[in-house]
């Protein structure tokens, strides 16, 4: 029972009790784009904001993957991830990156 007495200082993600500010930031910064990249691939005009968040959420979640530590730090990058796959293709799909600016 001195487990369940000893207090979690290591943040909320990390379940090793020692803090990871680096993850942290990685994966707030995976779930802000993929959230932003999947609502905005819902609109056709939103084509590039959707695209581009898309690809720098996809980017940013697979070094965040790469250099996490802990379970609860990949599951929210797993779900950021997500996001940002249907956002970007869905913005590839709907005038990709460069689609109405370029020509």
């Amino acid at each position: 029972m001195a487990q369940a007495l000893r207090p979690n200082t290591g943040g909320l993600f990390a379940t090793d009790g020692k803090p990871h500010p680096l993850q942290d930031t990685l994966l707030a910064v995976t779930l802000v784009l993929g959230i932003t990249s999947f609502v905005t691939a819902m609109f056709h005009d939103l084509h590039l904001l959707s695209s581009w968040t898309g690809l720098v959420g996809l980017i940013t979640g697979a070094y965040g993957l790469w250099i996490s530590e802990t379970t609860r730090e990949r599951f929210g990058l797993i779900l950021g991830l997500g996001a940002a796959g249907v956002g970007f293709f869905l913005g590839m799909a709907h005038g990709g990156l460069f689609g109405g600016v370029v020509g």
